[in-house]
Parts: structure tokens; C-alpha cells; sequence
């Protein structure tokens, strides 16, 4: 079995620039390597997206890739975007393993929150990237 990644790939409010506390949290607990993209389908949710990384049709989701010091920081994530498993069901998303790809061609294998709801009717970001506000 494969070791668990230790990278992290955001695409929404945990990028560099949020106002997020959880987004400063991420950035004073790992490392920031560089711009990535992913494939997948970037969805607007309203204050935030919501990434497809499965399925035909996928286009380039861009974000951040942090290399993380202390895996610990994942359940501080993971309660921010509502993915423990007590918490309620539906969650809204799912922390699974993605590859993404850095400016310089580099691949990792990262994880990601990927949205876990219905798309239907959310209108889909074509760029790939989420403005943040």
C-alpha cells in the first residue's frame, strides 16, 4: 500500500491570500511550494467552490500546494470543511488523494477536499480558478 501523501492541493478559501483563519493556520504549518493544477471540474458554490476531481470532461483546477509539516493539521482541516467522520451527514466534501502537477511538470500525489454534493444547477468556474474576495 502506498504512504499517505504529505502535500496538500486548495483550490478555494485555504488558498494563499484568503482571509480564512484556516487558511493562515495551513500557511504557518506547511510549506508552500508553488501554483499547481488539477484535473477535474470547479464548481461556484456562492462563497466558496467545490471541485470534481472524477468523471469525464475534466479541465485544469488551479490552486496552491503546500508540503505539510505535521499530518495533525489534517483534522484542523478536516473539521473546517466538515469531513470528520462524526460529523453530521451529508458532508458537503471529502478529503481523498488527487495527483496534481506544479508550474515546473512535477507530479504529486496530494490531498484535496473534494465536493461531496449534488452539482446539478451550480454553475461551473471555466477558468479553473476561484477569485477570492
Amino acid at each position: 500500500m502506498p504512504e499517505e501523501p504529505r502535500h496538500l492541493f486548495v483550490y478555494g478559501t485555504l488558498m494563499r491570500g484568503s482571509r480564512s483563519p484556516y487558511a493562515r493556520l495551513l500557511q504557518s504549518r506547511a510549506l508552500f511550494l508553488g501554483e499547481a493544477t488539477a484535473l477535474g471540474r470547479l464548481y461556484h458554490l456562492g462563497r466558496y467552490p467545490g471541485a470534481v476531481f472524477e468523471g469525464e470532461f475534466r479541465r485544469k483546477i488551479r490552486g496552491d500546494i503546500f508540503r505539510l509539516k505535521d499530518m495533525a493539521l489534517l483534522k484542523a482541516l478536516d473539521a473546517y470543511e466538515g469531513c470528520r467522520p462524526h460529523d453530521p451527514e451529508p458532508h458537503l466534501f471529502r478529503r481523498e488523494i488527487i495527483e496534481v502537477q506544479l508550474k515546473n511538470g512535477s507530479r504529486h500525489r496530494a490531498w484535496s477536499y473534494a465536493f461531496a454534493g449534488k452539482i446539478n444547477g451550480r454553475p461551473e468556474i471555466g477558468s479553473g480558478r476561484f477569485v477570492l474576495r
